[in-house]
C-alpha cells in the first residue's frame, strides 16, 4: 500500500483513505454487515485511514466504525470530526466550535468508538461565532491529554488556516476536491503547503458522477440527500454527465474504469494529497483501491484538465443554506 505524509506533520497514512459516512446515513439504503466487511477488508488492503464523524447517523457511524476496528485499532489511523450540531430529528442546527463544546464533543466520540485515542481529530466547520484560536486552543489541550493525536481542519478558508496553524500545528485539511470541484487549487493549495499542511481530498468521486454509474436520479432512494443539491438537479444534472462523458472516453482508451481515472488525477496534484472516496461496499474498495497502481501520463493529465476546467461542473456542491459554512 502507498503511504503519503500528511504534510510536514509526521503522520503517514495510506494513499488512499476509507470515508465511512454513507455506511450510515445520506446515501440510501444501508447495509451494516457489508459496511463492516468493508471496513475489514479495506485494512486487509492496507488502508489504513479510516474516517468518520460524529453528526454521521447521528453518531451511529463512529459506533460502527467502533465495532469495526475493535480488534484492529493498531492496525488504523482513526479521524473524526466534531463542529457540526443536529437537533435529535436529523437537523442541522449550526455549527460549534465553543472551547467546552470541542471537548464534550471529543469525550462523546471517545466513548461511541470506544478507543482511548483519536488519531487525527478535525474542527468540521469553523465556527463563526467563536474565535478559532480558542477551538483549536481547546483541541490542542485534548492532544496534550493523550485524547487526540493530530489536529485537523475541514471546509477552512486561508485565514483561517493561518490563524489556526498559529496555535498548534495543524497536520491535514479535509476539504472536498475532484474533477468537479477543483476551487481548492488556489488559494487553500497554497495555503496548505505555506504551513506544510496535509491535504485530504473528500469526495473524489463528485458524490457518484465521477464513477460513470449514476445516469438516473430516479435510482436514488428517498434517504438520498444528493438532489438537495443543484448539481444533481435539471437541468444541471444532465450537463454534468456530458462532462463525465469525456471521463469516460479517456478512461475506456487506458482500460480503466471512470472512478480510477478521477483518482489518479487528484493524486497526481501533489505527494502530501490523500483521497477520501465514500465507500460502503467491498466492491468500490476494490475498484478505487486499484487507481493507486495508476499512473496518467502528462497527456492524460493535460487532457483531463481541458475537459475539467475550474468552475465547470454546473450547480452548487451543497443545498445552498449550507454553502456559508464553507472556506471560512
Amino acid at each position: 500500500m502507498q503511504k503519503r505524509q500528511l504534510g510536514l506533520s509526521g503522520l503517514q497514512v495510506s494513499a488512499i483513505g476509507l470515508g465511512c459516512m454513507a455506511m450510515s446515513e445520506f446515501y440510501g439504503a444501508r447495509d451494516e454487515t457489508e459496511a463492516i466487511a468493508t471496513i475489514h477488508r479495506a485494512i486487509e488492503l492496507g488502508v489504513d485511514l479510516i474516517d468518520t464523524a460524529d453528526i454521521y447517523g447521528l453518531g451511529r457511524n463512529e459506533e460502527l466504525v467502533g465495532r469495526a476496528i475493535r480488534r484492529r485499532r493498531d492496525r488504523v489511523v482513526l479521524s473524526s470530526k466534531f463542529g457540526h450540531v443536529r437537533g435529535p430529528d436529523g437537523r442541522f442546527l449550526g455549527v460549534n466550535g465553543r472551547p467546552g463544546y470541542a471537548k464534550a464533543a471529543c469525550e462523546a466520540s471517545l466513548r461511541r468508538l470506544k478507543v482511548e485515542t483519536i488519531d487525527l481529530y478535525y474542527l468540521h466547520r469553523v465556527d463563526p461565532d467563536t474565535p478559532i484560536e480558542d477551538t483549536v486552543g481547546a483541541m490542542a489541550e485534548l492532544v496534550w491529554q493523550g485524547k487526540v493525536r493530530y489536529l485537523g481542519l475541514s471546509e477552512a478558508g486561508p485565514k483561517s488556516i493561518r490563524r489556526a496553524h498559529s496555535v498548534y500545528p495543524i497536520a491535514a485539511l479535509q476539504t472536498e476536491y475532484s474533477l468537479l470541484s477543483r476551487e481548492a487549487e488556489d488559494e487553500i493549495f497554497r495555503s496548505v503547503r505555506t504551513f506544510g499542511i496535509g491535504f485530504v481530498a473528500y469526495s473524489p468521486l463528485g458524490r457518484g458522477l465521477l464513477t460513470g454509474k449514476l445516469k438516473d436520479l430516479a435510482k436514488l432512494g428517498p434517504d438520498d440527500w444528493r438532489p438537495q443539491a443543484s448539481r444533481f438537479q435539471e437541468p444541471h444534472f444532465q450537463k454534468n454527465l456530458k462532462l463525465v462523458a469525456a471521463l469516460e472516453d479517456i478512461a475506456a482508451r487506458r482500460g480503466l474504469t471512470p472512478a480510477q481515472v478521477a483518482l489518479a488525477f487528484v493524486l497526481a496534484q501533489h505527494p502530501h494529497i490523500v483521497v477520501l472516496p465514500g465507500m460502503e461496499r467491498r466492491e468500490d474498495l476494490e475498484e478505487n483501491v486499484a487507481a493507486l497502481d495508476v499512473a496518467l501520463s502528462k497527456d492524460d493529465l493535460a487532457e483531463l484538465d481541458r475537459a475539467f476546467p475550474v468552475g465547470a461542473a454546473f450547480g452548487l456542491r451543497y443545498p445552498e443554506a449550507h454553502m456559508p459554512t464553507l472556506n471560512r
